[in-house]
């Protein structure tokens, strides 16, 4: 038997035969072996889909249930409804600006446009009555009527600028608390989404967490997680969210996160790198503070420590100098007697 196998083992037809099978074998089960392995990409896939859409529906009846309890978009007041309709303000005053201002600012409806219409019409004639009676009445300038027209004229147009003034600042403040807060929700939103939480969930664990330090962040994180839920378009949520706080940090946030999920890219990196370039951006706005201060206070220093520093110096001196001069005139008469 021994010599049987050693005597096929050198017959080179036998040994082709052999490998030849071998190969075919190896062939068929290369070719087999993805037909017979599970789909587990398309398992996992699936899901992950399914948990995304129980993630929406229980986002959505929450914000079912609470909405008898916060009410976001208020109705206008009937007075302020009234005298916009029937002036046609919506016609004259509109702007599409002004509705995003006032989405940036916090205000949210129907019901503040209608209020910032109203006083938009209502300030400039206060202002212009107000002028009237000051100029005319209350001072009585010595000037000409067309000088005193103008000025009332300007105190008009001034009251035109006050509900943009208004908003501007109430925008500032908003942007200033969201851009403290931002680099602390981004670490909190990559510790999120590296313990395997989806971005909705995320964004809502967030929202909640960082309400002590900046609502009207928390009140945008919010937002945004409820248009994740209800929009057909994750990326019109992401837009919405740029635009609500009109931040360049903000912004770039947003776009990242929409190439991480066109691309597939790796988003817990993603929010790593954009939370060290908002920190980066906060510590250069503080040096540009803080390299500003020394000419802000030039002026200040000049005005009221100089004066100051002169007199605590030369006080003393200027004290004795006008006691010695007394001491000479009091000796002076006597030595002429």
């Amino acid at each position: 038997m021994i010599d049987f196998i050693i005597a096929k083992m050198h017959d080179t037809k036998f040994l082709t035969m052999m490998l030849a099978s071998v190969a075919a074998i190896a062939t068929v089960i290369t070719l087999a072996m993805p037909l017979l392995s599970p789909d587990t990409l398309g398992k996992r896939m699936k899901s992950v889909a399914l948990e995304r859409e129980k993630i929406r529906q229980r986002e959505r009846e929450r914000l079912a249930r609470a909405r008898d309890k916060v009410v976001l978009r208020q109705s206008p007041k009937q007075y302020m409804q009234k005298w916009v309709e029937r002036l046609n303000l919506t016609k004259w005053l509109a702007q599409e600006e002004a509705r995003e201002k006032l989405v940036q600012a916090g205000y949210r409806g129907q019901a503040p446009y209608v209020a910032f219409l109203f006083f938009r019409m209502v300030t400039p004639i206060t202002l212009f009555l107000l002028a009237l009676f000051y100029v005319f009445v209350v001072i009585d300038l010595d000037q000409s009527v067309a000088i005193k027209i103008g000025i009332c004229l300007a105190a008009a147009y001034g009251g035109m600028q006050v509900p943009y003034m208004f908003l501007k600042n109430r925008i500032a403040k908003r942007q200033l608390s969201i851009k403290r807060a931002f680099p602390d929700a981004l670490d909190l939103l990559l510790i999120c989404c590296e313990s395997g939480m989806s971005i909705e969930t995320a964004f809502k664990k967030v929202s909640e967490e960082i309400g002590s330090q900046s609502v009207p962040l928390a009140e945008e994180l919010t937002l945004t997680t409820a248009e994740l839920s209800y929009l057909p378009d994750r990326k019109l949520a992401y837009d919405n969210l740029a635009k609500r706080t009109d931040l360049e940090g903000v912004k770039s946030v947003c776009m990242a996160l929409q190439q991480a999920e066109r691309y597939g890219t790796p988003l817990a990196q993603t929010l790593r790198v954009m939370a060290q370039e908002n920190r980066d951006m906060r510590m250069t706005e503080a040096e540009k503070k803080a390299a500003a201060l020394p000419p802000k206070l030039t002026v200040p220093m000049i005005l009221f420590f100089l004066p100051v520093l002169f007199v605590v110096i030369l006080g003393p001196a200027a004290i004795k100098v006008m006691g010695s001069q007394e001491v000479q005139n009091v000796d002076r008469p006597a030595s002429r007697r």
